[in-house]
């Protein structure tokens, strides 16, 4: 998987030219799961997800042309996430106006799948900052020794204690402490640059 650009206006830009095939494959990188993965979670099934998915970068292509990215006018996943709304709204049209027998299971499956919008948005944010979190920890564990990453995660993200965790790979508290640090911030500055 590519690196995360320092700058998403940069990759943003570069989506206005359609040809521009390395853009488009780091855009699908970065979106295709986010998309997908939500499609999931909003009661798609695999088949139905994917369909959604590239119903939606379709969308993207056919808008990135006209796309003004401006920060101050809100993010770009804010622009994305009206779009995958818009197209689940449509996807669920289309199954709602299929005929089907009253108290069909798999209308109220349908039905049960529908979350309040609020629910849906924040929805869109978990799978956005896990997928952010994601790519981050990816490459930021290429640019760290194997020790460094192991401290920082058995005490960040295990929550396992500074002591242990030092007794165990051989190093002093503080080196544990200074790795955490030093790749909290790192993967802070990655996070920032998705922003």
């Amino acid at each position: 998987m590519a690196d995360i650009p320092l700058t998403r206006a940069s990759l943003l830009l570069r989506l206005r030219d359609p040809l521009d095939g390395a853009a488009w494959r780091e855009f699908v990188d970065l979106y295709g799961p986010l998309v997908y993965g939500y499609a999931c979670k909003q009661g798609l099934q695999d088949a139905d997800a994917a369909d959604l998915s590239q119903e939606v970068l379709g969308a993207v292509l056919a808008g990135a042309g006209r796309l003004e990215y401006d920060p101050a006018r809100g993010a770009f996943r804010n622009w994305l996430f009206t779009i995958v709304r818009r197209t689940l709204a449509k996807w669920r049209q289309r199954q709602a106006s299929r005929p089907c027998r009253s108290g069909d299971s798999a209308t109220q499956r349908l039905l049960e799948a529908c979350a309040a919008p609020e629910r849906m948005e924040a929805l869109w944010q978990t799978e956005w900052e896990q997928r952010l979190f994601a790519r981050a920890c990816e490459q930021v564990r290429r640019e760290v020794s194997d020790t460094s990453w192991q401290a920082f995660w058995k005490t960040a993200v295990e929550g396992q204690a500074g002591k242990q965790v030092a007794a165990e790979l051989g190093l002093t508290i503080a080196a544990v402490y200074h790795a955490r640090s030093r790749i909290l911030a790192r993967l802070k500055e990655l996070a920032r640059a998705e922003e």
